[in-house]
């Protein structure tokens, strides 16, 4: 039987109220599915693929830290004034497909796009949507897809 899943939550921080909201809703799903996690936090969503990328490149070097079987990115971005928003949301969509991609990742992607606070809070509420909730969701069934192939999920 294979040992219970270990994951990294990467939370970005720019929105505190609604990452913490979406960081409850991944924690109560790797819960329930027996999984565990360590929690890490960054400033915005641009910077979630680096610290990412930080624990992948860190296991070439040290090996002292479980490996992480799979990722689940956290975040919120609202559409402001100027095209900035579109340009974060893009990097860190492009950032983190890359990597996954590059280093055969399971990773659940809940970087909340939205208008306003409002559309924010619905979808990271846990009494609503919890889209955190969904990505770790999502990363946890893609660990298992991965160990139906065979491929090393450490």
């Amino acid at each position: 039987m294979a040992e219970a899943p270990h994951l990294m939550i990467v939370e970005a921080r720019f929105h505190e109220d609604i990452g913490e909201e979406l960081v409850r809703g991944a924690a109560a799903e790797i819960a329930k599915a027996g999984a565990t996690y360590e929690h890490f936090q960054v400033p915005g969503a641009f910077e979630l693929p680096a610290a990412i990328q930080y624990s992948v490149k860190s296991m070439d070097f040290y090996s002292g830290r479980r490996r992480f079987d799979g990722y689940v990115a956290l975040g919120c971005l609202i559409r402001g004034e100027t095209t900035h928003y579109d340009t974060v949301a893009a990097e860190c969509a492009r950032g983190l497909n890359d990597l996954v991609l590059r280093h055969t990742l399971a990773l659940g992607y809940g970087v909340l796009t939205v208008e306003n606070r409002e559309q924010a809070w619905a979808r990271a509420s846990m009494a609503q949507k919890n889209k955190g909730a969904e990505a770790a969701r999502a990363c946890l069934e893609m660990i298992e897809l991965k160990r139906q192939f065979r491929l090393n999920t450490r």
